[in-house]
C-alpha cells in the first residue's frame, strides 16, 4: 500500500538548520514514563556524572524544561541523559518537572532494556554511574528481548524514625525518612483518610506536597558524603496490598507534585532499609510492592553495609519495562513557548 499524500508531504519537511533538534526514545516501567535523550544535545562538560549534571543544569536547563514540560511533555514526564562513563558502562542523570534526581530505579530498569535491545551494550550485565553512585543491573533476555531487569542499588538506610510534624490542612503527621538513592518521607495513608488508588490522585498530590514542604522545614537532610544529594525528594504513602501475595502498596509523590505510576525503585529500596532497621524484614526476604496502578516491583535486601554513620542494606530491585515510541523534537528559536510551560 502506498503512503498517503499527507504522509509523503509531511515526511519530507525538515526544520531549518539553525533550529535545535533533539531525538528521544520513550519507554515506561510499570506505567511510569522515561524519555531517553538519544541525540542532538550540545556538549556536556565534566569528568564525573555529578559534574555533568551540574553543567547541564547551569547551561542547558531550557532543554530539560523543553523536553519535560508542555507542549512536548507534561507535568509528570520523566527523562534521562545517558552517555559514556569513566567509572561504568554508562553515566546517567535524570530529569523531571522540578529539576534533577539523584537516582531513579524505574529509569535503570528501562535503561537496561534500552541499551541492550538497541545494541548499545551486549548485556546482560550493565553498570550505570548515577549521581547517587554505581548501580549494577542485569537484564533477563529471552529471544533477544529484555523481559525484566534487576538492579543492585546503592547502600540504603533509615535516616529518621518515628517523627511527627504539623502539616497545614492535615494536622499532626507521623513519618519516617529513609534513603534508597534519594530521601523520602514515609507516611501511612489510612490515618490521613487517603486511598492509594487513581481516584485519590489529586488528594495524594496535595497531601504529598504539603508533607514534603513541612518535613523539609523541620528536618535537615544531610547526605553522608555528597552535599548535592542532601534533600528530601518526595513523600511515599503506604498501605495494604490489593493482591494476595503482595507485601503492600505505596504511592510516591516526588519533585513538584509528580505522581510515580510505578512502585518507585528508589522508594522500595528505601522501604527495604526501613523495614530491615525496624526488624520487620530480614536479609534475602523478597517482598513485592504495588503501585497506584497495581504494577509491581520486587525488592530484596541482599547484604548489610555501613554507609558513613548509618547501618545500611544493599537492595536488589526488579521490574519490567516496555518501549512506547521514538520522537524528534524541534526547538524553534522564535517560539516564545519553546522552553516549555507547566500547570500543576
Amino acid at each position: 500500500m502506498k503512503k498517503s499524500h499527507v504522509a509523503q508531504q509531511s515526511g519530507s519537511w525538515r526544520p531549518p538548520a539553525h533550529w535545535t533538534v533533539i531525538t528521544t526514545v520513550d519507554l515506561h516501567t510499570g506505567g511510569e514514563p522515561l524519555r531517553v535523550v538519544t541525540g542532538g544535545l550540545p556538549p556536556i562538560e565534566g569528568s564525573s556524572v555529578l559534574e555533568k549534571r551540574r553543567y547541564f543544569r547551569e547551561h542547558h536547563d531550557h532543554l530539560r524544561t523543553g523536553l519535560m514540560f508542555e507542549p512536548r511533555g507534561h507535568a509528570d514526564m520523566y527523562g534521562a541523559v545517558i552517555g559514556p562513563s569513566k567509572q561504568a558502562d554508562f553515566d546517567v542523570f535524570f530529569l523531571h518537572n522540578e529539576g534533577y534526581s539523584t537516582m531513579c530505579g524505574h529509569a535503570i530498569i528501562a535503561l537496561t532494556k534500552f541499551v541492550i535491545e538497541c545494541g548499545l551494550a551486549e548485556g546482560p550485565a550493565i553498570a550505570f554511574q548515577a549521581p547517587a553512585g554505581r548501580v549494577e543491573a542485569v537484564g533477563t533476555i529471552v529471544d533477544g528481548r529484555v523481559v525484566s531487569s534487576m538492579f543492585r542499588n546503592v547502600p540504603s538506610f533509615l535516616y529518621r524514625r518515628d517523627q511527627v510534624v504539623q502539616v497545614d490542612g492535615l494536622g499532626r503527621v507521623r513519618y519516617d525518612i529513609a534513603y534508597g538513592g534519594a530521601f523520602y518521607a514515609f507516611v501511612e495513608a489510612a490515618p490521613l483518610k487517603l486511598d492509594l488508588d487513581p481516584a485519590d490522585y489529586a488528594r495524594l498530590i496535595e497531601a504529598g506536597r504539603a508533607i514534603k514542604h513541612a518535613v523539609t522545614k523541620a528536618v535537615p537532610i544531610v547526605h553522608p558524603f555528597e552535599p548535592d544529594l542532601g534533600f528530601l525528594y518526595g513523600t511515599i504513602f503506604t498501605g495494604p496490598a490489593r493482591e494476595r501475595g503482595h507485601h503492600s502498596r505505596n504511592v510516591c509523590i516526588f519533585a513538584e507534585g509528580e505522581v510515580d505510576r510505578s512502585a518507585t525503585g528508589t522508594g522500595v529500596s528505601a522501604r527495604a532499609a526501613l523495614h530491615c532497621a525496624k526488624g520487620e524484614l530480614g536479609l534475602h526476604q523478597k517482598i513485592t510492592i504495588e503501585s497506584i496502578l497495581g504494577s509491581t516491583m520486587t525488592v530484596e535486601a541482599v547484604e548489610r553495609a555501613t554507609y558513613g554513620p548509618f547501618e545500611a542494606v544493599i537492595p536488589e530491585v526488579s521490574g519490567s519495562a516496555h518501549f512506547t515510541g521514538k520522537s524528534e523534537f524541534w526547538f524553534d528559536p522564535e517560539d516564545r513557548l519553546g522552553s516549555g510551560f507547566i500547570f500543576r
